[in-house]
């Protein structure tokens, strides 16, 4: 039926005198020259209509006989007329193979044919359209037009539209175009409007076409964004593979900036789903760059940083689970790193087939369990492959609130950490970090044991780490901090102007600010000998005044302007407080150390006020740390020494 309404429609375009005949009289006149004297030919075929044995009707209908033997011996006997074929139709010469340019210039040929049928058959429907006034039903289109509710040829001028901008911007071999087009790949590239969010967002950014999309507005950012001309990222990529790497810092400032802003907002919203995207975004950019990089790290996260807005611990509430978050903290504990399963790989112990991977969910606390072979059918027993199973470094730290931070007679509060990859042991206890991460629930059993209903553990899955002294590195000094820091340097009384800085509210005792500046810039650390004799560089103070001299308040000042100071008194500092305490693991159960005041105050101050008040067997636990700036510590099977390079 197609074929006779192209036939039709090209005798309509046909603008020749010669008369148009219809599709039944055409194929008559082609069936005359084949077979001239059709009606004989028929007659001889079929055969008599009165032959013997065939039974004629009332209405003079002549109903064969099917079981004679005449009528089957019939079918086959030689006819010489049907079995001989015209010369001039055959072709018996030699053909020599096509060249690369013959067979390209046939598929040419036939691909415009091609196209050419299709718009008169697109157009063929428009007219019949027209001429309805209405569009065709979807079950009486033909199956290329199933495709869409369009029309041939407005699909073909958005295909033509869509060849033409990737030919563009990639370069792309027109050829291969056209054969995706042949192949029915219409709608891969259909552009998608981010703004124009359908369903809720965690699902709709999981979809292929906005993730997508999303990947190629992320890779458009990282490759154009710019300040003064200085394309960052580029850069940034360049800085990590030249230190073997696997992080990427992208600013949410940044972010926000760029022609899709609202990837900013869904990270926020959405952080576990388009950081997949981003990842691989980013691996995909690195790779452009530097080819061979896989072989160092398999994987490049990206890491948000600046996130304008933070919280505290204690205002985390239901609202903020599974949306990214930054909150400040002091690390008091870590465990140490352990491997944690990925992917996971097994092998069925009778057929000895790899079975995998299966992705192991971090925070459900479930194991994969395999239920049967899909080789030899068994139910097990199964075993893990070590070796072919993806594993990633796993690490949990305790993040507690700053004590300056702590209301009024509030206990500080502390939340779970969990550091992946790259992030194990950047932060050690005692460090006042700030961090961005995901805040997750996971079902905790214990926790159910003793309340009776389902109640879910909180965790924050950390993204991004930033310790209090790196927001004052060098690293992030401007041109205008180093101009004035070379100025103060060429000052002659720069020694008097820090002096005079150093707690400004208290007025005179200028020996104690000396002192208080000596210590806080500290001395020069010697290695005499290599590592055989070390000379300490921290200056130790002892404070000694009546009440009311201003002790307390320098104390004060030095906590909240040291990088890293911790702060006791006397009367509420035991040796073990102050030196190391030999605890239990409730993770792994073991026995452990924990750092001590002045373990925690490595690298930097440690605050002791009412020093009068300790107790003397306190008080001398302390000595080794002021000198030899370690504490030896031998309880519970631990022999070990802990370094305490801080000044009191």
């Amino acid at each position: 039926g197609r074929e006779s309404f192209l036939v039709i429609m090209d005798g309509l375009d046909d603008s020749s005198g010669e008369e148009n005949l219809s599709p039944l009289q055409e194929y008559e006149e082609e069936e005359e020259e084949i077979i001239p004297n059709r009606q004989e030919f028929l007659e001889d075929l079929l055969g008599d209509d009165n032959a013997e044995g065939d039974e004629v009707l009332d209405d003079g209908v002549v109903v064969e006989d099917l079981f004679d033997d005449d009528v089957f011996a019939k079918d086959y006997e030689e006819r010489g007329e049907l079995d001989e074929y015209d010369p001039e139709m055959l072709d018996e010469g030699d053909v020599r193979p096509m060249t690369a340019g013959e067979r390209q210039a046939a598929d040419s040929e036939i691909k415009q044919r091609h196209k050419k049928i299709a718009r008169q058959r697109a157009k063929a429907r428009e007219q019949e359209r027209g001429s309805r006034g209405g569009r065709i039903p979807a079950a009486l289109l033909d199956s290329d037009s199933e495709m869409s509710g369009e029309d041939e040829g407005e699909r073909a001028r958005k295909s033509r539209r869509r060849k033409e901008k990737r030919s563009r911007e990639e370069g792309a071999d027109e050829a291969t175009v056209e054969e995706e087009e042949e192949e029915g790949y219409f709608y891969a590239d259909e552009p998608v409007n981010l703004e124009d969010v359908k369903g809720p967002l965690r699902q709709w950014v999981t979809l292929e076409a906005p993730r997508r999309e999303i990947a190629k507005q992320f890779k458009k950012f990282l490759k154009t964004y710019a300040i003064k001309g200085n394309n960052i990222y580029r850069a940034r990529i360049a800085a990590m593979a030249a230190a073997n790497k696997e992080s990427l810092q992208v600013s949410y400032l940044h972010l926000s900036q760029c022609e899709a802003p609202m990837l900013a907002v869904w990270v926020a919203d959405a952080p576990t789903e388009l950081l997949d995207i981003f990842d691989e975004v980013a691996m995909e950019l690195v790779l452009e760059m530097f080819p061979l990089y896989r072989d160092i790290c398999q994987e490049v996260h990206v890491r948000i940083s600046d996130l304008p807005i933070g919280d505290s611990l204690r205002d985390l509430r239901q609202i903020h689970l599974n949306c990214l978050v930054k909150v400040t903290g002091v690390i008091t504990r870590r465990t140490s790193v352990f491997p944690q399963l990925k992917y996971v790989k097994f092998d069925c112990v009778k057929c000895k087939a790899i079975l995998g991977p299966y992705y192991q969910d971090t925070y459900s606390g479930e194991t994969v369990k395999v239920g049967m072979c899909p080789q030899c059918q068994s139910k097990g027993p199964f075993l893990v492959n070590a070796e072919q199973t993806v594993y990633r470094n796993y690490q949990r730290a305790t993040l507690q609130e700053s004590p300056g931070t702590v209301p009024p007679g509030r206990l500080p509060r502390s939340k779970e950490l969990i550091l992946l990859w790259d992030l194990i042991d950047s932060a050690r206890p005692g460090e006042e970090i700030e961090v961005t991460g995901i805040y997750r629930h996971n079902f905790d059993v214990s926790l159910n044991r003793q309340h009776g209903f389902p109640v879910f553990a909180t965790v924050i899955e950390a993204n991004h780490l930033n310790k209090r002294e790196d927001l004052f590195a060098s690293f992030r000094l401007t041109e205008d901090d180093e101009r004035e820091i070379r100025k103060l340097a060429k000052d002659e009384r720069v020694g008097e102007r820090i002096i005079q800085s150093m707690a400004p509210s208290i007025y005179g005792h200028t020996e104690v600010k000396t002192a208080i500046a000596m210590s806080l810039f500290g001395g020069q650390a010697k290695n005499v000998g290599g590592d055989k004799h070390r000379i300490r560089g921290d200056i130790n103070v002892l404070l000694l005044g009546d009440p009311g001299m201003a002790k307390s308040q320098f104390l004060k000042y030095i906590e909240k302007t040291a990088h890293r100071a911790v702060y006791t008194t006397g009367q509420g500092a035991s040796a073990v407080g102050l030196t190391a305490a030999v605890r239990m693991d409730p993770v792994t159960r073991e026995w452990t150390l924990e750092g001590g005041a002045l373990v925690l105050a490595d690298r930097g101050i440690c605050l002791i006020d009412e020093f009068d008040k300790m107790n003397d067997k306190d008080r001398t636990s302390i000595h080794e740390a002021m000198e030899q700036q370690s504490i030896s510590i031998s309880k519970a099977g631990i022999v070990c020494s802990l370094a305490a390079r801080c000044a009191v």
